[in-house]
């Protein structure tokens, strides 16, 4: 596994970033950058189930089958990521999903001043999805930066 370690200064209060990052329509402004249609369904509370979800161009459901490992307003979201959805099947269980399961994705947020937040992301990823999540994330993390900031 490789470590991803983002920032990004975000002039909203954590308050804000966090709503950006699991209000439903704001989560699917910033994490378009990903993939057009990305959306999620459950919770953000610690334990909850979670699914990242976009619709393939055969209408299949893909993403990723998570649990919401730690939840510490506004401070602290960690994300464990237990398998994979393919064509709307989840796989938790093949050896190509136990060979990097579980892997976690940690958003801090960081309070530098009255109204500017780090927002710092690090988060395990295999080689193969690595360059990718390189040149994604850095865009998710300019469009999560936009929507923060539009709230003030």
């Amino acid at each position: 596994m490789k470590k991803l370690n983002l920032e990004i200064l975000i002039h909203a209060t954590p308050e804000s970033v966090w709503d950006a990052v699991i209000d439903d329509a704001k989560y699917r402004q910033w994490s378009s950058a990903f993939q057009d249609g990305s959306y999620f369904e459950g919770g953000w509370n610690k334990g909850d189930a979670i699914r990242f979800i976009a619709i393939n161009m055969e209408g299949q459901k893909e993403g990723m089958v998570s649990e919401i490992a730690e939840n510490k307003y506004p401070e602290h979201i960690s994300i464990r990521h237990l398998g994979f959805i393919s064509n709307g099947i989840e796989d938790t269980t093949s050896e190509a999903v136990t060979k990097w399961a579980p892997s976690y994705e940690n958003y801090s947020l960081i309070r530098v001043e009255e109204n500017k937040t780090l927002f710092k992301l690090d988060m395990d990823t295999t080689e193969g999805y690595y360059n990718m999540f390189m040149e994604l994330w850095p865009k998710a993390l300019i469009k999560l930066k936009q929507v923060s900031e539009q709230t003030l």
